[in-house]
């Protein structure tokens, strides 16, 4: 079941810091693997004790515990170092983590023998610019959203693609997404879901008024830009954390990122499509539900 990658000699496990048990689980895993002769240390998932660890050891695993958030923050910290993630859920939904509170002990046992494989994930280099000057840059798993802030007032997005016009929208927001992000607030927004290893940029409009509704997908090269023209409120947001005011004439450039975001797998690659499915009966079935 391996693509050839090598069991893990050093494995850092972060904690979500918001999550209450996590630090604790963390703590028991690291102890855990240090009685099996690995070297490990467990640390809250933040970018000051990532750094910290990264530096003092030589990490060829990162063990994740929360939710999707959590994963998503993990994939931001982790890319830059080429550094693949294990997820152990103990969120919610749970698309992007792979193994369950309660199996982590069979899990890491599987990686240490080797049998795992490494799923590869692409990401966004998304910038904010403002008077021809890059005001700050951000990598993204899931997706870059452009629109308005709390006026409930939709904007004009004057998009283009590869420096040619595509569309201006009049819309809530514009969605701009990986196809990791197909399965978040793109979906919500009535996207595609597009399976997690293609290269490709997704465009979503949210309530767009007068204007294109309908999802665009873009190649890994394509380069977007978005221009922000608004006489109120407007943000950029990226993967849900990073809340970025955009002022009018405010540009975001978004392009496929130089990291990957690598995931540890330990289920056959037709898992994605088993998970969708069953989470999406979950829901179904919870509406349905007296």
């Amino acid at each position: 079941m391996s693509d050839g990658p090598s069991p893990p000699e050093c494995i850092i496990v972060a904690a979500n810091p918001q999550l209450e048990t996590a630090a604790e689980l963390a703590a028991t895993i690291a102890e855990e693997l240090a009685g099996w002769g690995v070297e490990s240390s467990s640390i809250p998932l933040m970018e000051e004790s990532i750094d910290d660890a990264f530096g003092r050891y030589e990490a060829d695993l990162l063990v994740a515990l929360g939710g999707d958030g959590t994963m998503l923050r993990a994939g931001q910290l982790a890319a830059p170092r080429q550094v693949p993630i294990l997820g152990i859920n103990i969120g919610r939904l749970g698309f992007l983590t792979e193994v369950k509170r309660d199996s982590w002990r069979q899990a890491l046992e599987s990686v240490l023998a080797g049998d795992y494989w490494v799923e590869r994930r692409m990401m966004l280099r998304t910038e904010k610019w403002w008077e021809q000057e890059c005001k700050g840059t951000w990598h993204v798993l899931n997706e870059a959203v452009i629109g308005r802030g709390e006026t409930v007032r939709p904007v004009e997005l004057i998009t283009e693609a590869d420096g040619r016009f595509l569309t201006t929208y009049m819309a809530d927001a514009l969605i701009v997404a990986t196809a990791t992000g197909s399965t978040a607030y793109a979906l919500a927004a009535g996207g595609p879901i597009l399976p997690p290893e293609l290269r490709n940029i997704l465009l979503v409009p949210v309530a767009p008024h007068l204007s294109l509704d309908r999802a665009i997908v873009l190649h890994e090269g394509t380069s977007v830009q978005v221009t922000v023209r608004t006489d109120h409120h407007a943000i950029l947001s990226t993967d849900g954390r990073v809340s970025v005011p955009l002022e009018d004439g405010a540009q975001v450039r978004v392009c496929a990122g130089e990291h990957t975001a690598e995931f540890v797998r330990l289920q056959d690659p037709g898992y994605f499509y088993r998970n969708l499915t069953s989470h999406m009966n979950n829901q179904t079935t919870a509406r349905e539900a007296p």
